[in-house]
């Protein structure tokens, strides 16, 4: 009985050791945060037309690119460039929810922007590449997620 009390607390003591060398980042419980499967490097699938990127991570969007002299002419409308209104190269707040994601720009939480997400799977079901669809102005902007 002395050896089984002497290996619990040996095992207790070597798991709390573990834990606090583990070093394990607190993440704090908040519904305000991106789909895990939004969260990556999105690249524009049709740079001819506008090129950007989005860096999506846990609750924080950086847009690049997508910039006014992409509007393309002749008779170009700038209402149709992706993310015209947002502060692009600066890792603004966000976070999804039912279809739509929500950008806080300079304080003011932005209307929700809807996309559509879907994947293309090989055959045996791995996923091959993953796409997000906008629509900008009547204009569709789909952006396909970059593998590293």
């Amino acid at each position: 009985m002395k050896h089984a009390r002497t290996l619990a607390l040996s095992a207790l003591l070597l798991a709390a050791l573990f834990a606090a060398a583990c070093n394990w980042e607190y993440m704090p419980v908040d519904s305000n945060t991106f789909d895990t499967k939004l969260r990556g490097t999105w690249e524009s699938n049709d740079p001819s037309v506008y090129s950007g990127t989005l860096v999506i991570e846990y609750s924080r969007i950086t847009i690049s690119g997508y910039f006014e002299n992409q509007t393309p002419f002749p008779g170009g409308d700038d209402n149709r460039r992706p993310f015209k209104d947002f502060t692009r190269g600066v890792s603004l707040k966000g976070y999804s929810e039912e279809g739509h994601i929500f950008i806080e720009d300079g304080g003011v939480l932005q209307a929700g922007i809807p996309y559509t997400y879907w994947e293309d799977t090989y055959e045996y079901g791995y996923t091959q590449r993953q796409f997000l669809r906008f629509t900008f102005g009547g204009r569709q902007e789909t952006l396909v997620k970059t593998v590293l």
